[in-house]
């Protein structure tokens, strides 16, 4: 049987764990590694230039940078925002969603190289690894996946040890927190998140640092909806990745979407990150407001419990699964008329869904005025209502007086 020569492609996000992977892949598998870094949020240009350098730096062959922001939002965000997607009735799954696109994206670069090996830097303690393995395998199960960091139980000091003794640049150093960010917002990680006993300290938030020491007047806003996808801000019509991007700068200096998840991993164990997540929020709360009033209450709780299990689904990177793509059809199929706008007001800490509008009003659609005037039926059909609706009540109290 010939040697494997083909090369191994390393899913790079320039941290410790994945710098470390490219000579030790290379010394121990005597084959050429392409790093590959999927940008769902969070790269600027001079970020992504970076990246490469390091790559390169550390013996990489080549290094492909794609940007999937649009394809992240039109595969995952849009029907995180149609389900209305909290994850504990909190958290926006900021960071993880994306893990199943980057995965494809994975994938898909073997395939072009004529690949069989793929790699990724997570450790065994996480989430990520288990989203990785379950969509590579789900895409592609003749891949072979790497997991050096997990598989060999390295821990940070062996891995700097390793790249110094090898004379390769170490990843930056200074922050005690682990920041991970893409579109739908920020993770953050830090001694206080591995307790249950106390919040992270202010000088730790990324995006709403100023927001209480500097605290901004309050401003009123609109967001237009179109079939459930976000499609103005303040009437200016928006790409929804420039949308998302421009709410997430205006709401987090409000401090708008911070929290601290604290929840099931995917591994079964109880695990605690703080977030921000000023878009994902502020579109979240704007976007079941305007369902509130287009859609009818069996419409709503039908979509909260399948938009429920379909967000445990995402957190543990079952989305490629073809049940995912049932519930999305039936997600996108409830939004065919929330289209309308949502005012609100932001002040430090707070927003305030000031009113909605919208074409498709079920409440403009009554001749009743609700508390006031009966318009659809008469006082005779509300009596015979009442009556008809306490009758199994009624029957369990005589049932029970026996």
């Amino acid at each position: 049987m010939s040697k494997d020569t083909s090369p191994i492609i390393l899913a790079f996000s320039g941290g410790l764990d994945t710098s470390f992977c490219v000579p030790w892949l290379k010394e121990n598998y005597g084959r050429d590694v392409v790093t590959a870094c999927v940008d769902t949020g969070g790269i600027d240009d001079e970020a992504a230039r970076a990246l490469k350098d390091r790559a390169l730096a550390l013996g990489a062959i080549e290094h492909v940078l794609i940007d999937a922001r649009q394809e992240f939002f039109e595969t995952v965000i849009k029907y995180l925002i149609a389900g209305n997607v909290l994850r504990g009735n909190a958290y926006p799954l900021c960071v993880g969603a994306e893990r199943g696109l980057q995965a494809e994206k994975l994938a898909q670069i073997a395939t072009q190289r004529g690949a069989t090996t793929v790699a990724h830097g997570c450790t065994a303690a996480g989430n990520d690894q288990v989203r990785f393995e379950v969509a590579l395998r789900t895409l592609n199960p003749g891949l072979e996946v790497l997991a050096p960091v997990r598989d060999n139980s390295w821990v940070r000091a062996e891995q700097l040890a390793y790249l110094e003794d090898h004379g390769m640049p170490l990843p930056p150093r200074g922050s005690a927190y682990s920041i991970n960010r893409g579109l739908w917002g920020i993770t953050i990680g830090g001694r206080e998140t591995l307790t249950s006993e106390s919040s992270i300290p202010e000088s730790a938030w990324v995006l709403s640092s100023n927001a209480f020491s500097d605290p901004q007047e309050p401003s009123t806003h609109e967001l237009t909806f179109s079939k459930g996808i976000p499609s103005k801000l303040d009437g200016r019509a928006l790409p929804p990745v420039r949308l998302i991007e421009e709410v997430e700068k205006l709401a987090g200096s409000y401090g708008i979407g911070r929290g601290i998840h604290l929840g099931d991993t995917v591994l079964g164990t109880k695990g605690r990150v703080a977030f921000e997540a000023p878009a994902a929020i502020t579109l979240i709360t704007a976007h079941r407001e305007l369902e509130k009033l287009v859609l009818s209450q069996q419409q709503m709780r039908i979509k909260d419990i399948v938009a429920h299990i379909y967000g445990d689904f995402v957190h543990e990177g079952k989305q490629l699964d073809l049940v995912c793509t049932d519930v999305e059809a039936l997600l996108a199929s409830s939004q065919r008329r929330v289209t309308g706008t949502v005012r609100f007001t932001l002040r430090p800490g707070h927003l305030f869904i000031d009113g909605v509008e919208s074409d498709y009003s079920l409440l403009a659609a009554t001749k009743g005025v609700y508390g006031e005037a009966a318009g659809e039926w008469t006082p005779g059909d509300a009596l015979g209502y009442a009556r008809i609706l306490s009758l199994t009540g009624t029957l369990q109290t005589r049932a029970g007086g026996h």
